[in-house]
């Protein structure tokens, strides 16, 4: 059973260290993503940092929360950290509610599902008793 978790682990916190990476060193367009949800939050919230500063600190907490959760030091925090990370992420990212194009739309609706699978693999790790 330990090799299953060990490799469990792994493969759950790779794509968020590959991902959270790519997001933290080249934002890209996930900056322009961000901004509508930014915006919105500032309204209720004084963000003070800019766009490109919040979604490439937001890259770095799924980077190291995958490599917590990956090599299982702090895994609990780890996959606390990706779940906080993740559901803006998923929110700013991958909102099909907006899309008025049917195929952008599935396909938005897709990758916010997919998100919401991963979600619920690192709340399943955050929520796991500790080591006896």
């Amino acid at each position: 059973m330990k090799l299953l978790q060990t490799a469990g682990r792994a493969m759950t916190g790779l794509p968020y260290m590959v991902f959270g990476y790519q997001s933290a060193t080249e934002p890209g367009g996930r900056v322009a993503a961000a901004a509508p949800l930014l915006d919105r939050i500032r309204q209720a919230v004084p963000i003070p940092v800019d766009n490109e500063t919040v979604v490439r600190a937001n890259g770095a907490a799924q980077a190291v929360g995958g490599a917590m959760v990956a090599t299982g030091l702090g895994r609990r925090a780890g996959a606390a950290m990706i779940a906080a990370s993740l559901v803006p992420t998923t929110v700013a990212g991958h909102a099909f509610w907006e899309y008025e194009d049917p195929m952008q739309r599935k396909l938005q609706e897709t990758q916010f599902l997919k998100n919401l699978v991963m979600l619920g693999g690192v709340v399943a790790i955050a929520a796991s008793a500790g080591r006896k």
